[in-house]
């Protein structure tokens, strides 16, 4: 898949923020789908939640439409082995001979569905070995969408405690500040002290995008 078309159908579906009508009726037929890319049935059924959603995008990349044209792998995972920077996280995008992976911190193995979906959905743009301001800011404003998406469609997803909710909140009101675009999602990352060393730009992600 190009980086072109790949930004172009980001901007898309930032552009579709709509509301849609989900009953989440998930089947285990539903979930045989994503075996190839965990065991872990919490995680499949935030993937199949995404399906019809603005997260469909990146559900597709999971599932192989990526720019290693292979499914991505998802486990909850101790991410401080990755290094001890990363002990912290939330989640993290990694890739390794060639394969993506994407690794979710423990904590938030008990997490709504919804929440993992929303988080799933930013994780999912981290394709290569480069990142970005840009390339954050994407990535944030998607789960801001998809995680808005989900709220609107299930007002008590708001109420829900659970770090990860919590974050999805605290991001979601930054996309409302904004009047639902990056502004002070962009300047959020641009003052988070882990992204003090990233460049602008990085492949896939220039500025005039």
């Amino acid at each position: 898949m190009e980086k072109e078309n790949f930004i172009f159908k980001l901007a898309l579906c930032l552009a579709l923020l709509v509301s849609t009508s989900s009953c989440f009726g998930i089947t285990e037929d539903d979930l045989k789908g994503y075996s190839g890319v965990t065991k872990d049935r919490n995680i499949m059924q935030a993937l199949e939640i995404m399906k019809g959603t603005i997260g469909d995008f990146s559900r597709e990349a999971i599932l192989g439409n990526n720019l290693t044209n292979h499914p991505v792998k998802i486990e909850f995972k101790n991410l401080s082995e990755m290094g001890e920077a990363y002990g912290n996280f939330d989640a993290l995008g990694w890739k390794k001979k060639g394969r993506l992976y994407i690794y979710i911190n423990p904590k938030h193995q008990d997490a709504p569905k919804e929440a993992l979906a929303a988080l799933l959905a930013h994780e999912a743009l981290h394709q290569d070995e480069f990142n970005s301001i840009n390339e954050e800011t994407y990535a944030w404003t998607l789960e801001a969408a998809v995680w808005t998406q989900l709220c609107d469609d299930n007002s008590e997803l708001a109420n829900i405690s659970h770090p990860l909710a919590t974050r999805e909140n605290l991001i979601k009101k930054l996309f409302e500040k904004g009047d639902y675009t990056d502004t002070y999602i962009r300047k959020s990352i641009i003052s988070n002290p882990g992204y003090q060393n990233l460049p602008s730009r990085s492949p896939g992600f220039e500025d005039n995008l």
